[in-house]
Parts: structure tokens; sequence; C-alpha cells
């Protein structure tokens, strides 16, 4: 049922409640719990099985050097990158760091997932019983596309809100070459909340806040849209995948800026992100612009693609099963 929708961002459940079979009205509560745990449950696995490909992401969007051959070449830098391409930053990943090293800030990522899912899907069904007047989730999905809009933006807002203290671990565990800087997350925790307070928590919220309000948006909207179409268009999904790249590709500079703001401890390879080097989004985007040009505000952009496909795809099967299974569960238990 849900084969055609997965290029969809990474951690997409609560997309599903409205497909799922409704439950009596009589039990909204146990509905929302089943679509919740399903939720993240399946976010988990998702995050698990494509970390690989966040770490590679993510270590390519700290490096303030060239991340490809033949941009070093294009400039006439004569030192090597660290990293300079998805199959060399595989080989220099496993060979430094084995295959640990695919999954560093996997734990704070979990823990990322199941706040962010649960929240998203809270505030998103709220949102929209509020909007159409019901709490059925089959009459959500019959809200106008720019209503649609509002409010997966909105969820995605709350959800980024709280879960990014993770968001923000899972970047500093992720980035870090050997030697490592942090041996846990405990650590990490503790040091950044004494050298820099609460705060130091949030460093990145807003470039984070603004990224998710279209990608979130154009992610409900588009799915609400597309889902009263499939019936009628074999080749929504098509549109719909196509709808939800290009939202990736505009929200990219975004998502490069906040992992820079997270990354203040600085890499353990090539030139330091230093905590003082961008005064706001607008002038990180601009510092950025100057000195790495426009390639500066894409990196990590071709990994992030790839990595949609796989993660879209697991999240969806794992919902799916886990929902059915929790729901099936349920009627024996007469919960």
């Amino acid at each position: 049922m849900f084969s055609t929708n997965f290029f969809v961002m990474e951690a997409p459940p609560f997309l599903l409640h409205s497909t799922l079979p409704a439950m009596e009205e009589s039990r909204p509560l146990n509905r929302a719990l089943i679509d919740a745990a399903a939720g993240a449950i399946s976010g988990g696995i998702s995050r698990t099985v494509t970390s690989p490909l966040d770490v590679i992401k993510i270590r390519f969007q700290v490096q303030l050097e060239p991340t490809s051959s033949w941009e070093l070449l294009r400039k006439g830098v004569h030192e090597s990158s660290k990293y300079t391409g998805m199959m060399q930053a595989t080989k220099a990943i496993l060979r430094e760091e084995g295959l640990p090293g695919f999954w560093r800030g996997n734990v704070p990522g979990l823990l990322m997932v199941m706040p962010y899912t649960s929240i998203q899907f809270t505030v998103l069904h709220k949102i929209k019983t509020f909007l159409s007047g019901s709490s059925k989730a089959g009459d959500h999905v019959h809200l106008s596309p720019h209503l649609s809009y509002v409010s997966g933006a909105l969820a995605g807002c709350a959800a980024t809100v709280g879960s990014y203290p993770f968001d923000l671990l899972r970047t500093i565990l992720a980035s870090q070459g050997e030697p490592k800087v942090y041996t846990t997350m405990r650590y990490a925790f503790v040091d950044i909340v004494r050298s820099r307070g609460f705060r130091g928590l949030y460093a990145g919220l807003t470039p984070a806040s603004v990224e998710i309000i279209p990608y979130a948006g154009v992610q409900f909207g588009t799915y609400d849209t597309f889902k009263r179409w499939t019936m009628q268009y074999k080749l929504s999904s098509v549109v719909e995948q196509a709808m939800m790249a290009r939202s990736r590709a505009v929200c990219h500079p975004l998502d490069v800026v906040k992992k820079r703001f997270q990354d203040f401890i600085g890499t353990k390879y090539g030139a330091r992100v230093e905590q003082h080097a961008y005064n706001g989004m607008c002038n990180a985007l601009r510092c950025i612009l100057v000195t790495e040009g426009w390639a500066g505000l894409y990196k990590g952009i071709i990994t992030s693609v790839i990595k949609a496909a796989p993660a879209g795809a697991v999240t969806f099967a794992a919902c799916e099963y886990t929902s059915e299974w929790l729901e099936s569960y349920s009627s024996r238990n007469g919960a």
C-alpha cells in the first residue's frame, strides 16, 4: 500500500495514520498510542539502517574543504581534503574507525526520533482536528492544500524544538574523526552544559526551524494532495517524489548551516569550524557562499538524496507491520 511513496522524508510515519484501518471512534486514545508507538519504532529502525549514509552526509557538511576531487582540481588546490566522495569517505571511515564508525551518534539519533515522531503526530492530529472539526483521521486528508501545508509546518517546528538537543548530540558524535573528543553521549551532554549552558544544546535551532517549515509543509501538503489523487492518477506518487526531492534541494543549505552551528567542537580533520565563525544564520549562509561557493551550501546533497529512498522504504514498511501487530495485540487483549 505504501510502496509508491518511498522517496519521502526519512521519518514520516505519521502520514500513515490516515491510511491505516480506523479503530472505533470510542477508542481514539488507543489509536493514537498505537500510531505513536508504530511511528517511533519504525523511525528508529529506519535511522539505524541508514545511519552509514547519515554519518557520511554529516562528515561532508561539517568539512570546510571541498568534498569532491573535481572541486579540488577546479580551485587549483593541491592539498587533498579528508573526504572527497562517497566511496572514498566510506573506505576512509571503514579503515580508520571500523564498522562502528558508521553508527556514531546513532543512540542520540534514536532518542531524537522517538520524541520527534511522538510530538509531530500529536501536534499534527490536534491541528487537523481543529481545522477539520473532526477527530477522524479519514477526514483530515480532505483539508485544503494550504491548511495541510500549515499543519505540517507547525507540527514539524514543534517536533524540532522538542527533540533538538538529541539532534545536536547526534551531529557532534557522528562528525568526530579519530581521536574522539567525546567518547559517550553523557560526556558530551555534561561538557556542553558546563561550558555553554543549556543554550548550547540549542545551537543552530534557528536554521533548523526555518528549514523545517517548507520541508515539513511540502511533505505533508503534497502527501495529502496526492493521496486524494491516488485512485485517479497512477503516476501521482512520481510527482510527489519529485516535489519532495525539490523540497530537499531547497532546504539543504539550511541543513548545512545547522550542522556548522552544531559542530562547535570543531572537526578532527582539516580546518576547524570555530565557535564564533558565524554570526547568525544569514551570516553563515553568506560566509559559506563566499569561502566555499555554491558547492559548499550543497555538501552532502547526493548522500541525502540517496538516503531518502531506503529510509522512506524502511520507515513505511516497518510502520505498517508494527501498527498492524500492535492493533492485533490490542484487539486480542481487549485494550
